[in-house]
């Protein structure tokens, strides 16, 4: 297997301070980046810092919200000054405020577009300004999520910060080519505080943290593992191993990783001189409607009894 070595290389991660963000910066330490921790909360982001630590790595912690260009110019200065350079932004920081449309609030909606979708935002055009001026490159990790991809029921706000965060990483992998910037979204699927909410996996992340490992028809078949197991992504596209893929959205949970396409047209009807509303109810069920797509994240399937 090629070694991966971030030795010298800088990150910021954003939301770190545990689940999915944690360990992203843990795994980026643990082969050699040094790393800004960030999380809202001052204790929580010590002790990611500590921990860290304590397993070998570099870090310190910048508290700050995301969303703002203020809090994207601190994060990235904070880089810079305790370790002279950024190399890598993994912006994971993410809030839920799940309602169904009728009953989400304009509250709700903007506080979830704010951090998720004008946090990465603001992080990544801070970031790529830096890694511009330093001229060696760089790599931006956009988290996404299935709900973006397929769109999640009770999740308006959320799924459409997910979508245009891949739609984002797609542009920017376009006009950050030339100075070797790289620009990807990964899809994590993990056993997270919002996925324990699931009944069905709920007694499955119990027993895994009682020790117990998880089930193959989980962690192969759906994709579903640990934290750590999405981590493995992160250093991989932060390394020099991944300069060549750029662009894309690539999903990893439990033994499983997949490239997830991209929207493209499936089927296609003409009308010599146009279509009328006539002509179309005529010839969409056996064209370009006879095989719609499906919405939503698939239900898991599990074992039967």
């Amino acid at each position: 297997m090629p070694s991966i070595d971030l030795s010298g290389k800088v990150a910021v991660v954003t939301g770190s301070g545990r689940g999915l963000g944690l360990a992203y910066a843990h795994a980026l330490a643990a082969h050699g980046a040094s790393v800004v921790v960030n999380d809202v909360d001052e204790a929580v982001a010590e002790a990611a810092v500590k921990s860290i630590a304590e397993a070998g790595g570099k870090a310190v912690a910048e508290v700050v919200p995301v969303g703002t260009s203020e809090a994207a110019e601190r994060l990235v200065n904070r880089a810079v000054e305790e370790f002279g350079r950024l190399d890598v932004l993994v912006t994971n920081a993410g809030i839920l405020r799940d309602k169904v449309l009728w009953k989400m609030t304009d509250e709700d909606f903007d506080a979830v577009i704010t951090t998720h979708l004008k946090g990465t935002f603001t992080c990544a055009r801070a970031a790529a300004v830096r890694m511009r001026e330093q001229g060696e490159g760089g790599s931006l990790i956009l988290v996404g999520s299935p709900a973006g991809q397929r769109g999640n029921f009770g999740q308006t706000n959320y799924a459409a910060a997910k979508a245009g965060i891949a739609a984002m990483a797609r542009t920017w992998s376009m006009e950050l080519g030339r100075a070797n910037i790289t620009v990807n979204a990964i899809v994590p699927v993990a056993a997270t505080a919002m996925t324990e909410t699931i009944p069905a996996f709920a007694p499955y992340i119990e027993a895994m943290r009682d020790g117990e490992p998880l089930p193959d028809f989980l962690r192969k078949g759906e994709g579903f593992g640990t934290p750590e197991d999405c981590a493995a992504l992160v250093p991989f596209l932060a390394s020099e191993a991944a300069r060549g893929v750029t662009g894309q959205a690539i999903g990893i949970g439990g033994d499983k990783v997949a490239l997830w396409s991209h929207p493209q047209e499936i089927r296609a009807a003409y009308a010599d001189g146009g279509w009328t509303p006539g002509a179309l109810a005529d010839a969409w069920p056996t064209s370009v409607g006879a095989e719609p797509q499906s919405v939503g994240i698939p239900a898991p399937k599990f074992p039967e009894a």
